[in-house]
């Protein structure tokens, strides 16, 4: 091998080390018992966050789509778990298909109608948390002027202090079913499915 190519492979060697040496850095050392979560006011960070939907298409399929546009907080007490009180809101204009054309007709009246109901809100009245993060929480969701109790599942996937931004943060993983029927939305029925299933991947932080 000539010298060039050894020393680029070196180099290449080197910096391979160096990366992964870096991720070794900023790895937190993140704890999954809830009971170790710090109690607190918590805020969504929005980079780290995704709430997606997914309704039967035809019988072909599951058609996907989210939202680009929520906010989120959660206040939490690990002696007091069943205290915890989550909000969630969400812009139903910010709908995102990969379908510009569709979702113009999504933000119309035959759907969320965001003009007259710019919001969905989601708030909670009571959570459940076993020793491993699992559990569930209940609240009141809000769509299209309607509001149900609903309760999705929730997975706390751990806190730990943020190495990067030196923030404490937590995740969180939630799933759920609604049935849209049940705010108002019937558009389609029943070739678009009437259960919609909802799920968030979310970060929150606090100081």
């Amino acid at each position: 091998m000539a010298n060039g190519a050894v020393l680029r492979f070196v180099l290449v060697v080197l910096t391979g080390m160096a990366l992964a040496g870096c991720g070794r850095l900023v790895q937190p050392d993140v704890k999954a018992d809830a009971a170790a979560l710090r109690a607190g006011d918590y805020e969504l960070d929005p980079t780290h966050a995704v709430l997606l939907w997914k309704v039967n298409h035809l019988g072909y399929s599951k058609y996907v789509g989210r939202f680009n546009e929520f906010d989120a907080s959660l206040s939490f007490d690990p002696e007091n778990p069943a205290a915890a009180e989550v909000s969630v809101i969400v812009k139903t204009a910010s709908i995102d298909v990969n379908f510009p054309k569709f979702e113009e007709d999504l933000r119309g009246g035959s759907w969320f109608n965001s003009e007259e109901f710019p919001e969905a809100v989601f708030e909670s009245t009571s959570v459940s948390l076993d020793e491993s993060g699992s559990g569930t929480i209940t609240g009141d969701f809000t769509l299209l002027g309607v509001t149900k109790p609903v309760t999705f599942d929730v997975t706390f996937n751990g806190g730990a202090r943020n190495l990067l931004n030196q923030k404490y943060t937590v995740g969180f993983e939630v799933n759920g079913m609604i049935k849209r029927s049940e705010f108002g939305m019937t558009t389609l029925l029943p070739a678009v499915g009437d259960e919609v299933e909802l799920e968030m991947h979310a970060e929150f932080v606090r100081d």
